[in-house]
């Protein structure tokens, strides 16, 4: 099972305030635990909503709505994505994040099998392609 983590922003991230050394190297210790024991496939903060913009989408109407957003408690500081064997499981590994305040949120992300039978043979061909030259262009770009 895979599961995104998601760390909500808060008045300090949207000011684009940066975490001190010590934070630092306490995330950085955490996210070595995940690599070395599997659980991490990627991790990313986000800059400030300021830097960021939303496309709005009515019909085949597209309007674009530059940052910053106002509701802090709904904006997305940064993630990890996490593959791990349940949710308890998840919820484990979180509860061991060195935050001192603040809320993170998990949530399962779709596999093929969840589709049941609307995702075709042909749809399961074409999602597995795609992963793979996914894969291929992050190992290019390290």
């Amino acid at each position: 099972m895979r599961f995104m983590v998601i760390v909500k922003a808060n008045k300090e991230s949207e000011a684009g305030v940066l975490p001190s050394t010590e934070i630092l190297a306490e995330m950085t210790k955490f996210n070595e635990e995940l690599v070395k024991a599997g659980v991490m496939l990627a991790g990313e903060g986000l800059h400030a909503s300021s830097k960021g913009a939303r496309v709005r989408f009515a019909g085949k109407q597209r309007t674009v709505i530059d940052g910053p957003f106002a509701e802090t408690k709904e904006l997305i500081a940064g993630f990890w994505l996490w593959q791990v064997k349940s949710k308890d499981e998840a919820i484990a590994w979180l509860k061991r994040a060195p935050f001192q305040e603040g809320e993170v949120e998990i949530r399962q992300v779709f596999e093929a099998d969840d589709f049941g039978d609307n995702m075709t043979p042909e749809l399961r061909a074409q999602e597995e392609r795609l992963r793979k030259q996914t894969a291929k262009r992050t190992v290019k770009q390290k």
